[in-house]
């Protein structure tokens, strides 16, 4: 038998672990169900008609609204934010759309630790400092103790987050059942990868729109 090429390898390896992490999606959405825990401790910028996500420029009226569900730990979001993410930010702070970030937790602990997280910087006023940071910072390896709680008190602290509140929040985990609302939510929506992007309730074409920044930009507000 002919010796396998170190690309054919590689080929083989990457399909064994996009079938692994569809199926590690599959058994979290089977375990979690679509049950919102009552009474989660929820931050101040999320609204649950907004699915439990972190909403910015909730009241803007006539203008487009946009939904993303990511997971820190996810290599392609990191990408989408990479691509996306200044512009992103300048919907929210030219007020050009609403912005409303659903925090998915697919990946594993750190990803339920860095949801987390983000929520509790919401509650500081840094989430977009935060977000970028993360992924901006993402680790090659899933799950490898960088979004540990103290490697998430240490990615606050190099955006200014720095108080007894943020990480206590962090600490223990304040908004973990928040966490779990998001998922669930993301389970009823059938929303089974990440990045997602809806416009005004439908959902964008991620083979041609997310990785295209005129094409981006277009989807959203119709610019070209």
């Amino acid at each position: 038998m002919a010796q396998q090429s170190g690309g054919d390898k590689i080929t083989r390896n990457i399909v064994i672990g996009m079938v692994a992490l569809v199926v590690a999606v599959g058994i979290a959405f089977s375990l979690l169900g679509n049950k919102s825990i009552g009474g989660a401790a929820i931050p101040s910028s999320v609204s649950k008609s907004d699915g439990y996500g972190i909403v910015f420029n909730a009241n803007l009226t006539g203008k487009p609204v946009v939904d993303l569900w990511e997971d820190f730990q996810c290599p392609i979001c990191q990408r989408f934010e990479t691509t996306n993410g200044s512009y992103m930010q300048t919907l929210i702070t030219e007020k050009r759309a609403k912005v409303v970030f659903h925090l998915l937790s697919f990946i594993g602990p750190e990803s339920i630790l860095a949801a987390n997280a983000g929520a509790c910087a919401a509650d500081e006023g840094k989430f977009l400092q935060f977000h970028s940071y993360l992924y901006a910072h993402q680790s090659a390896t899933e799950n490898a103790g960088l979004w540990s709680t103290g490697g998430l008190l240490s990615a606050g602290a190099a955006v200014g987050l720095t108080s007894s509140t943020f990480k206590s929040c962090v600490t223990n985990a304040k908004y973990g059942d928040w966490v779990t609302n998001v998922a669930n939510d993301g389970a009823t929506k059938k929303i089974d990868s990440t990045p997602t992007v809806y416009v005004n309730g439908k959902a964008i074409d991620r083979n041609t729109q997310y990785f295209d920044p005129l094409a981006f930009s277009a989807a959203v507000e119709g610019k070209k």
